[in-house]
């Protein structure tokens, strides 16, 4: 059982919980509590796993048997407290390696469905839209160099599982994707609050990609300008916005609404 915080594995949790940098350089990520972590398991990614010793039992009983071929580590309950991100951590947690996808695959299906972010900072918004994305079928979720950390730990939480499911790639300026993208055949439809054009009045056959921008600042003029078209949800009340999950969440189910009419 590992007792102390000097241990160069605790260490390296430790940096895998805090810092980005040295979670790309890793090439891996931490996830925390049993579904995650039996996600993680089905997916086959899991290099070490790490339970409290306080909840071993717990362990034995709903895990251990799909996790016989993975080094699996007890930690005394003091330290692994110190390693959760949780406030009333399960006991249990896996050092995972990042899922990754080619963007020409993607991009070269035929009616390929991308919901585009922009900036996207809040974790719990990026893990909700990952999420919806994979409810809605959509093809991928593309991400800018200037969205929050995806395998920040409150991202991966609030995927809630869906981080191992859902296609992505990332891109380091959104504008230039964007170039891209409508030179390789896709439609590109923009989320304004000014638009004239109402979401629901789209059809968004074929190649489509769905652009949503920064919750405080929305998308830059330079990707806006590019989009084929802008288009707005309606809104009742004094409202200027609506949070950028929700409106992620609104368009790409209507993508998927109209593509399933």
């Amino acid at each position: 059982m590992i007792e102390s915080r000097s241990n160069t594995q605790i260490k390296r949790i430790q940096k895998l919980k805090k810092q980005a940098k040295f979670r790309r350089q890793e090439q891996v990520f931490l996830v925390e509590g049993f579904k995650m972590t039996e996600e993680a398991l089905q997916n086959g990614r899991v290099q070490t796993i790490y339970v409290s010793e306080d909840a071993r039992e717990e362990w034995e009983e709903k895990l251990s048997r799909i996790s016989r071929e993975i080094p699996v580590m007890f930690v005394a309950p003091s330290i692994f407290r110190e390693l959760s991100d949780t406030t009333t951590p399960q006991g249990v947690m896996a050092v995972v390696e990042m899922p990754s996808y080619d963007r020409e695959t993607i991009v070269e299906q035929r009616q390929a469905a991308l919901i585009c972010l922009e900036d996207i900072r809040d974790p719990g918004n990026l893990g909700t839209i990952f999420r919806t994305a994979e409810g809605a079928g959509m093809s991928a979720v593309v991400l800018s160099g200037g969205c929050v950390d995806l395998f920040n730990p409150k991202v991966v939480r609030a995927t809630m599982g869906a981080l191992f499911r859902q296609p992505f790639y990332q891109v380091d300026d959104m504008t230039e994707e964007v170039r891209r993208l409508r030179g390789g055949g896709f439609s590109v439809y923009a989320g304004a609050p000014d638009a004239g054009q109402d979401y629901t009045a789209c059809c968004y056959e074929g190649k489509t990609g769905i652009l949503i921008g920064n919750e405080a600042n929305g998308l830059c003029r330079e990707t806006l300008a590019l989009a084929n078209e802008k288009i707005r949800i309606p809104m009742e009340g004094e409202l200027e916005s609506l949070n950028a999950a929700v409106s992620a969440a609104l368009l790409m189910y209507e993508v998927h609404r109209s593509r399933s009419a």
